[in-house]
């Protein structure tokens, strides 16, 4: 049996103001450092060696992975980096904050902005600094791929993408991905071929790593390692 662990960053700055962040690069909270440390002690304690480790590009998710791998004691230099486990980006919603978009347009139409399958916010200027093409962080990835706006079927596309031609094959070992709540519920749809509306109702918290279990490649089980904290979500 191998596993794979998913782990969505912990707190960031902009989740705490509640604005929308999408591959804008935004820190870790002190709280969120905290959980990214706890995440950690909850995999050591699975007493298991990982293989591989991968992470977006974006620093909330890449130093949540540093602070685990501080944990179990791993070195950093083991971190594979990829630009197609980024968060969703959120188009012209960018760095608004969420509670007034809400009162300005409605909790239903936010709503479907942020959780409806394959409808996208409106693109983001690209003369606008939170535009992937202003933000160094993706100065090596081609401009083509940098997106004005996303949709989470457009999320789905390019991490499942990702994750047959790189990661699936590697499943014969244990796999820790640090990533984000669209990314990890992008993978989420495809590993357990969750429906276009149970995956807009999927809630990821920070911090509490998914362990998901394989037996001849296929899922066995999945659990939070944070029990209490995974009261409310779907099961698997």
């Amino acid at each position: 049996m191998s596993h794979l662990i998913l782990v969505r960053h912990g707190q960031s700055e902009w989740n705490l103001q509640k604005r929308f962040t999408g591959w804008v690069d935004i820190d870790l909270t002190a709280n969120g450092k905290l959980e990214a440390c706890k995440a950690g002690e909850l995999i050591k304690d699975l007493k298991i060696e990982i293989s591989y480790f991968y992470s977006s590009y974006q620093k909330r998710a890449l130093n949540t992975l540093k602070l685990i791998l501080n944990t179990i004691r791993v070195k950093e230099d083991n971190i594979i980096k990829a630009w197609e486990l980024n968060e969703r980006h959120y188009g012209e919603l960018t760095g608004l904050n969420k509670d007034e978009m809400k009162k300005k347009y409605g909790e239903d139409k936010i709503f479907k902005l942020r959780r409806s399958w394959d409808f996208p916010p409106g693109p983001l200027s690209k003369n606008n600094p939170y535009h992937p093409i202003n933000i160094e962080t993706y100065n090596d990835i081609p401009r083509e791929n940098l997106p004005d706006t996303e949709s989470l079927k457009n999320t789905y596309d390019r991490v499942v993408k990702y994750y047959l031609e790189n990661i699936k094959k590697k499943l014969n070992k244990n796999i820790l991905i640090a990533a984000h709540g669209n990314s990890i519920r992008a993978l989420c749809k495809y590993l357990f071929d969750l429906d276009n509306e149970s995956i807009s109702k999927l809630e990821i918290p920070t911090g509490n790593p998914l362990l998901i279990a394989f037996e001849n490649n296929l899922v066995k089980e999945a659990k939070y390692l944070d029990s209490s904290r995974a009261k409310d979500l779907l099961k698997f």
